[in-house]
């Protein structure tokens, strides 16, 4: 028996990751060509370029340590609730193979053992854009200092109605754009009427609110996005795009001219997209608190399939849950973020769209940190309230959701006469 279950003992070692002889093109190139050249190439947001073995080597160690702490690749959904498409994290076996190549030195092995290399788009990650709006000049960003948020009003002279089936948002400096918002305002609209179009400005933060539909928001970690044939999201003809940039003073003077692009549905789809949220703005973090809870609760108004879900908070924001109450009273949970990274704020989307029917109640938790144990708090000694900049909080649940393509978002919200009241934001 003893003989026997050392001679098991043995196999399994002789399994493990961690007693394997992994090389760079035979196990790990695999793995970065999966999980993260998206980012680890050159002209996207990643510093370095994870391509060749000359590009990985010298980063060996660092990639062991982020990889070990599950900081990289930046994925923060707890793997309990849902399932998602661009799920990026690494398994267990992963994180072994990666450590036990670094622990042997980060030997290359043979380059006839590599994958072929993976063939990424050029500029573009949508492919070449149909149509392409930009910033009309450069915005210049101080080397230190706050940046109040501005807006840029970019027409589309769209004469009739346009259906999108891909938009990126592409920062020209990239390390100085915190996020960007590209809304689509209809004609008609009062929001920001009267304002200069295609040149930068700033508002009060009560006048940047809106109920216009969203676009795209570009995050680190989020500048692209794309539905499956059938499904696009709609701009109305004469609607004008509205372009909110946060940008953060990094240390030194810098210019920022943001891009965005466009690929049409080639056919008018079946099914529409529209960006919603709920929020809260009405809440005080008290001074050295670590675990403060904020909630946001509403009703859904109408049936609607789920595709993604975006939580938003600043350098205080910890954890964020996505709660549903359905009406037979059954509770779920749709997505849990433990450990929010306001560096990578991501877009969540589902494998499989989640069917949500109308009067589905709806509960967003944000957890915020204003200890000093929080290494990103500003200030611990303050009260912290909502508002634009970083040292301040936002608690935002951005969500997508599929209806059919002759529902816009006002008709969206039209509710039948049993239905609660709503705080889900336009």
């Amino acid at each position: 028996m003893l003989r026997w279950l050392a001679s098991r003992a043995g196999f399994a070692l002789a399994l493990s990751p961690a007693f394997a002889q992994p090389v760079f093109y035979k196990d790990v190139l695999p793995i970065l060509q999966q999980h993260c050249q998206e980012c680890h190439r050159p002209g996207e947001i990643a510093p370095m370029p994870f391509l060749t073995y000359s590009d990985t080597r010298p980063w060996a160690k660092a990639m062991r340590e982020q990889t070990i702490a599950r900081k990289m690749p930046p994925w923060f959904a707890d793997a309990a609730y849902g399932h998602f498409a661009n799920d990026r994290s690494l398994s267990q076996t992963q994180i072994d193979t990666i450590a036990a190549w670094v622990n042997r030195g980060a030997p290359a092995g043979d380059p006839k053992d590599a994958p072929p290399p993976r063939q990424w788009p050029q500029g573009w990650n949508i492919g070449t854009p149909d149509a392409v709006f930009e910033m009309p000049s450069a915005f210049s960003i101080p080397a230190a200092g706050a940046v109040d948020y501005q807006y840029l009003i970019l027409p589309t002279h769209f004469t009739e109605d346009r259906w999108v089936q891909k938009v990126e948002v592409r920062p020209g400096d990239r390390s100085t754009v915190h996020h960007a918002v590209v809304y689509i305002r209809e004609p008609g609209s009062k929001w920001l009427e009267g304002e200069p179009r295609e040149t930068a400005f700033s508002v009060p933060i009560a006048k940047g609110f809106t109920t216009s539909d969203i676009l795209m928001v570009y995050t680190p970690g989020n500048s692209f996005d794309d539905w499956k044939p059938g499904i696009a999201k709609r701009i109305k003809a004469g609607s004008d795009l509205v372009l909110q940039m946060h940008y953060t003073a990094r240390g030194k003077a810098a210019e920022d001219r943001t891009r965005i692009g466009i690929i049409f549905a080639k056919q008018a789809p079946q099914q529409a997209v529209l960006s919603l949220q709920m929020s809260n703005d009405r809440f005080v973090i008290p001074p050295g608190d670590s675990n403060y809870r904020v909630q946001v609760s509403g009703t859904l108004p109408n049936d609607a399939l789920l595709i993604s879900m975006f939580p938003h908070m600043h350098l205080r924001g910890k954890a964020f849950e996505y709660l549903i109450t359905e009406p037979n009273g059954h509770v779920e949970t749709l997505l849990k973020v433990n450990h929010y990274d306001f560096q990578w704020q991501l877009n969540y989307r589902l494998a499989e769209p989640r069917l949500l029917k109308a009067g589905t109640h709806l509960t967003w938790v944000g957890y915020f940190d204003n200890s000093p144990n929080n290494p990103g708090n500003p200030d611990p000694t303050a009260e912290v309230r909502y508002g634009e900049q970083s040292w301040e909080e936002m608690m935002i649940g951005f969500f997508d959701v599929v209806v059919d393509a002759n529902i816009d978002k006002p008709k969206f919200f039209e509710r039948k006469p049993s239905s609660a009241a709503i705080t889900v934001s336009r």
